[in-house]
């Protein structure tokens, strides 16, 4: 998906969006690959939260919550509930 449809998809400019990836490249959350002539981003699922409240969670054990995947073996989920 271009960075242009995940800005109409979420109703944000293309600069908004091409900004949080930058930044999610930037701290590790986010690789980015050149396939040809475009950028092809990948996400690092090994990476983890800097938020105190979820420190040493890995993003992995999120995308299997929110996908329905299962994540590795050890791999801490969070707690996403609300109170």
């Amino acid at each position: 998906m271009r960075l242009r449809d995940v800005a109409t998809v979420c109703g944000l400019t293309e600069r908004t969006v091409q900004t949080i990836v930058t930044d999610l490249e930037a701290d590790g959350y986010l690789r980015r690959v050149r396939d040809g002539r475009r950028n092809r981003y990948e996400i690092s699922p090994g990476a983890v939260f800097r938020h105190p409240a979820e420190a040493g969670v890995q993003v992995a054990g999120l995308l299997a919550l929110l996908t329905g995947a299962a994540a590795a073996p050890g791999t801490p989920v969070p707690d996403l509930a609300t109170d």
